[in-house]
């Protein structure tokens, strides 16, 4: 890479319910701690972009840049996107083809202000067929889970297993939130809470295995790497970052079991960044629900077809704050996941990167990974829809 892509500075706003704070407030906040983190002006910044879903739904916000512009008093080229993987992908770009030296990427969205209608929209997002079929924003994540153990001839002992291995992540994902001051959610809750609520539902997945609907806002400050240097003796770099895309249609996919695009995406990563899989210590996964966790093992290549939820059955019997695949450790949303952590969908893939820079730069106070070794690897996984886009970032530390 001739020019690696370098994160100098990341800044958030607590996830919830934010009824009382205006988009441009959180949005705000964000780009405040991190420009303030990197003690970096608003004159320095040359191009922004920015991620929302929703927003000219939720808040009647058309034309987002506009805004932008008014926030930041700048007339600089500004563009937004729906992910903020793909507001980050807009940014490498522009640096690494030299066009820009400094770059905002910020993430916002205010999911509660619309919350009764906002699940029908989330339907339209993920499938449309779902949505005509009269399904729910979590009718996929069954299919999938049903597809799932019967592909892989799941039954007796063993479904009872992976039944409490998809709990035991919600609970592993609770317990890291609690160390997370950004968090939606940061009370702990247990296996029992997560087996009644499938009970009360009468469905394989209750309301502790999805993630909620939240507001807030990210940001980062995103540099050339000689730029870098001026402003900060610890940047990390996104040494490797794809994306693919799929079919809309979950049901018209080669495979219900398995998303392709985190599949490419991880494989194309991996190639730029230089590194093995096996050199990543700590990743943050996409878990809109606990299925979504478990089959990311899978698709990235942590864990073989098929097995994912022993590893992690195995693992959270005497949980230690990682799994342990294959005899290596492998420390999973740290943050506490989008479960615990929030998701407010345009902002949700900025905490994902928060999180790994903070694991790099060793500043994750309580929920710092602790290895044998420094972390100098770790992986982001963003994923649009039901899997429909994917994104793949593995940002890593230059360690003496």
């Amino acid at each position: 890479m001739l020019s690696r892509p370098a994160i100098i500075a990341v800044g958030r706003t607590k996830f919830g319910e934010h009824y009382e704070k205006e988009p441009e407030k959180l949005i705000e906040e964000a780009w405040l701690k991190s420009s303030e983190e990197a003690r970096i002006e608003r004159k320095d910044l040359e191009a922004c972009y920015l991620s929302d879903y929703f927003l000219p739904i939720t808040n009647k916000l058309g034309l987002e840049e506009g805004f932008l512009s008014e926030l930041t008093e700048l007339h600089v080229p500004m563009e937004v996107t729906r992910s903020f993987g793909s507001a980050l992908l807009n940014g490498c770009n522009a640096i690494q083809a030299g066009r820009y030296s400094v770059v905002l990427v910020g993430g916002l969205e205010k999911m509660t202000d619309r919350w009764d209608k906002i699940r029908d929209d989330l339907m339209l997002l993920e499938d449309p067929w779902s949505y005509y079929a009269g399904c729910t924003p979590e009718a996929n994540h069954e299919l999938m889970l049903r597809a799932y153990i019967k592909k892989y001839g799941i039954t007796g002992k063993d479904l009872e297993k992976l039944n409490l291995a998809l709990a035991h992540i919600s609970v592993k994902n609770h317990l890291h939130a609690t160390k997370n001051e950004y968090a939606q959610y940061q009370r702990k809750i247990t296996v029992e809470h997560v087996l009644k609520a499938r009970k009360n539902a009468r469905k394989p997945l209750g309301l502790y295995d999805f993630a909620p609907i939240s507001d807030g806002a990210t940001a980062l400050i995103l540099t050339n790497e000689e730029v870098a240097r001026k402003f900060t003796d610890e940047p990390v770099y996104i040494l490797g970052s794809s994306s693919a895309t799929d079919y809309l249609t979950f049901s018209a996919r080669e495979s219900m079991t398995s998303f392709l695009v985190t599949e490419i995406a991880i494989k194309n990563a991996l190639k730029m960044a230089g590194i093995s899989l096996l050199d990543i210590q700590v990743a943050e996964l996409y878990d809109q629900s606990t299925v979504m966790e478990m089959i990311s093992l899978e698709d990235l290549g942590f864990c073989k077809r098929g097995k994912a939820w022993m590893s992690i059955y195995e693992s959270c019997q005497d949980y230690k704050g990682y799994y342990r695949i294959n005899g290596r450790k492998l420390s999973v949303n740290m943050n506490g996941g989008l479960k615990a952590d929030g998701n407010p969908l345009g902002a949700t893939g900025g905490a994902q990167i928060f999180e790994i820079f903070k694991q790099l730069r060793c500043e994750a106070g309580e929920r710092q990974v602790e290895n044998d070794e420094k972390v100098k690897y770790g992986c982001v996984l963003e994923l649009e829809g039901f899997g429909t886009k994917g994104y793949v970032y593995i940002l890593g530390r230059d360690l003496e």
